[in-house]
């Protein structure tokens, strides 16, 4: 499985994955799956997928590799889209070519096909946007209301991200809690783990401000680990307890 997690914010976007993948507990790998396509000043896309890795690298292969186009009949690859409404529709399509090959082999195999992506940038002068694509080719985008998508195992995670996260918040901070939201998902499930992947993108700047992996050992995010573990047994114990007890 994975966990990963887009967070639309008033100054920019931010993008978090992790990086395991298993097929049972004797075969563990790591893969990255956060990529960002740019071309500074014109345009970045960022990407992330989760699901079946090999339905995620053919789908990743197809658009860097390019797609027809039903409309038009033409070739096109991601960075060709002229909107990110388009970057959408193209990893739509993307995925029913995959499962349109593929399916029929997969199901012979009682192999499900699963796969999802996050897609979020901002082309030219366009609106920096936040997408969810599914497995069927279909997607939803964030709003206001809804600033942040997430794919894979998400549920832990969500709990927090419920409660802290709002669009007029600072960037940075927004990657804090996307990295906390992470965190309990490390904890709680063995089907995600480190490496991290991260990709801050500021609106209007049609560039990556901060792409980054977080290792083993990492001295921030450990230490952030910590700070959280800490801060809420000090504040369970500083609420008082219920008062239920019979008389």
């Amino acid at each position: 499985m994975t966990y990963c997690v887009g967070l639309l914010l008033n100054d920019g976007l931010v993008m978090i994955a992790d990086t395991r993948t298993n097929a049972g507990v004797d075969n563990i790998a790591v893969f990255r799956k956060l990529h960002v396509f740019s071309t500074p000043g014109e345009r970045v896309i960022a990407l992330a997928s989760a699901g079946n890795l090999s339905h995620a690298q053919t789908v990743l292969s197809l658009l860097n590799e390019g797609l027809e186009n039903p409309d038009t009949g033409k070739v096109e690859t991601l960075m060709q889209a002229e909107s990110m409404f388009q970057a959408a529709q193209m990893v739509g399509r993307a995925v029913r070519y995959v499962f349109k090959t593929d399916g029929e082999a997969l199901e012979k195999q009682n192999v499900h096909f699963d796969v999802s992506f996050l897609l979020g940038g901002q082309i030219g002068k366009g609106r920096l946007r936040l997408f969810m694509v599914y497995a069927a080719g279909n997607f939803i985008e964030a709003s206001l209301e809804t600033p942040f998508l997430q794919i894979g195992e998400h549920k832990y995670g969500k709990p927090i991200l419920d409660r802290a996260v709002t669009y007029q918040m600072d960037l940075y901070d927004a990657l804090k809690i996307g990295l906390i939201s992470v965190d309990s998902t490390l904890r709680s499930n063995l089907a995600v783990g480190l490496p991290l992947d991260i990709a801050v993108i500021r609106r209007g700047a049609n560039a990556a401000e901060l792409t980054y992996r977080v290792e083993q050992g990492d001295t921030y995010f450990n230490d952030l680990r910590t700070r959280w573990s800490e801060a809420l047994r000090a504040t369970h114990q500083s609420i008082p307890p219920p008062p239920y007890k019979k008389a």
